[in-house]
Protein backbone atom coordinates (compact mmCIF):
# COMPACT_ATOMS: atom_id res chain seq x y z
CA UNK A 1 0.00 0.00 0.00
CA UNK A 2 1.12 3.53 -0.70
CA UNK A 3 0.97 6.52 1.50
CA UNK A 4 0.07 9.69 -0.53
CA UNK A 5 0.08 13.54 1.13
CA UNK A 6 -3.14 15.41 -0.74
CA UNK A 7 -4.03 19.30 -0.14
CA UNK A 8 -7.25 19.94 -0.44
CA UNK A 9 -8.90 23.13 0.53
CA UNK A 10 -5.46 24.65 1.98
CA UNK A 11 -4.99 21.08 3.98
CA UNK A 12 -3.05 18.77 4.23
CA UNK A 13 -3.95 14.92 4.59
CA UNK A 14 -2.21 11.45 4.19
CA UNK A 15 -4.21 8.78 2.76
CA UNK A 16 -3.70 5.66 1.60
CA UNK A 17 -3.92 3.84 -1.62
CA UNK A 18 -3.23 0.49 -3.86
CA UNK A 19 -0.08 0.61 -5.32
CA UNK A 20 -0.44 2.16 -8.72
CA UNK A 21 -3.34 4.35 -7.98
CA UNK A 22 -1.32 7.54 -6.63
CA UNK A 23 -2.04 8.94 -10.01
CA UNK A 24 -5.28 8.11 -10.33
CA UNK A 25 -5.58 9.51 -6.53
CA UNK A 26 -3.72 12.91 -7.51
CA UNK A 27 -6.20 14.02 -10.01
CA UNK A 28 -9.15 13.09 -8.00
CA UNK A 29 -7.45 14.83 -5.17
CA UNK A 30 -6.84 17.99 -7.62
CA UNK A 31 -10.79 17.67 -7.87
CA UNK A 32 -11.74 17.64 -4.62
CA UNK A 33 -9.34 20.64 -4.38
CA UNK A 34 -10.87 22.94 -7.04
CA UNK A 35 -14.14 22.26 -5.42
CA UNK A 36 -12.76 22.94 -1.99
CA UNK A 37 -11.65 26.22 -3.40
CA UNK A 38 -14.80 27.12 -4.82
CA UNK A 39 -16.52 26.58 -1.23
CA UNK A 40 -15.24 29.99 -0.23
CA UNK A 41 -12.24 30.78 2.15
CA UNK A 42 -10.93 27.55 3.39
CA UNK A 43 -9.62 29.58 6.36
CA UNK A 44 -12.98 30.40 8.01
CA UNK A 45 -14.19 27.13 7.63
CA UNK A 46 -13.20 24.20 9.97
CA UNK A 47 -12.04 20.95 8.39
CA UNK A 48 -15.30 19.19 8.69
CA UNK A 49 -17.57 22.01 6.96
CA UNK A 50 -14.89 22.60 4.28
CA UNK A 51 -15.58 18.86 3.37
CA UNK A 52 -19.30 18.86 3.91
CA UNK A 53 -19.31 21.77 1.22
CA UNK A 54 -17.09 20.31 -1.13
CA UNK A 55 -18.48 17.24 -1.06
CA UNK A 56 -22.40 19.02 -1.48
CA UNK A 57 -20.58 20.73 -4.60
CA UNK A 58 -19.64 17.74 -6.16
CA UNK A 59 -22.84 16.07 -5.81
CA UNK A 60 -24.36 18.85 -7.15
CA UNK A 61 -22.13 18.72 -10.34
CA UNK A 62 -22.87 14.68 -10.31
CA UNK A 63 -26.24 14.91 -10.23
CA UNK A 64 -26.38 17.46 -12.61
CA UNK A 65 -24.25 16.13 -14.99
CA UNK A 66 -26.77 12.62 -14.45
CA UNK A 67 -29.68 14.90 -15.14
CA UNK A 68 -28.51 15.77 -18.52
CA UNK A 69 -27.30 12.41 -19.43
CA UNK A 70 -31.00 10.84 -18.96
CA UNK A 71 -32.76 13.61 -21.01
CA UNK A 72 -29.98 12.50 -24.06
CA UNK A 73 -29.55 10.23 -26.57
CA UNK A 74 -27.22 7.33 -25.08
CA UNK A 75 -23.91 8.23 -25.89
CA UNK A 76 -21.09 5.95 -27.40
CA UNK A 77 -19.96 4.55 -24.74
CA UNK A 78 -22.84 4.18 -21.78
CA UNK A 79 -20.99 1.39 -20.07
CA UNK A 80 -17.85 3.55 -19.61
CA UNK A 81 -19.57 6.72 -17.69
CA UNK A 82 -21.92 4.27 -16.09
CA UNK A 83 -18.80 2.75 -14.73
CA UNK A 84 -17.22 6.33 -13.56
CA UNK A 85 -20.29 7.77 -12.67
CA UNK A 86 -20.25 4.65 -9.57
CA UNK A 87 -17.04 5.79 -8.92
CA UNK A 88 -17.86 9.01 -8.29
CA UNK A 89 -20.45 8.30 -6.65
CA UNK A 90 -18.61 5.56 -4.43
CA UNK A 91 -15.83 8.69 -4.09
CA UNK A 92 -18.58 11.15 -2.72
CA UNK A 93 -20.22 8.84 -0.47
CA UNK A 94 -16.65 7.63 0.95
CA UNK A 95 -15.94 11.51 1.27
CA UNK A 96 -19.27 12.70 2.97
CA UNK A 97 -18.68 9.69 5.63
CA UNK A 98 -15.43 11.34 6.22
CA UNK A 99 -16.42 14.84 6.82
CA UNK A 100 -19.55 13.50 9.09
CA UNK A 101 -16.87 11.45 11.13
CA UNK A 102 -14.67 14.71 11.45
CA UNK A 103 -17.92 16.41 12.26
CA UNK A 104 -18.80 13.94 15.09
CA UNK A 105 -15.59 14.40 16.65
CA UNK A 106 -15.36 17.92 16.83
CA UNK A 107 -18.89 17.19 18.97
Amino acid sequence: MAQMKLEIGGRSFMVTCKDGEETHLAKLAAMVDSKARESGDPTGLTESRMLLFTSLLLADELHGAQSAGSGAAATSAPTQTAAMDDQAVAALEKLADRAEQLANSLE
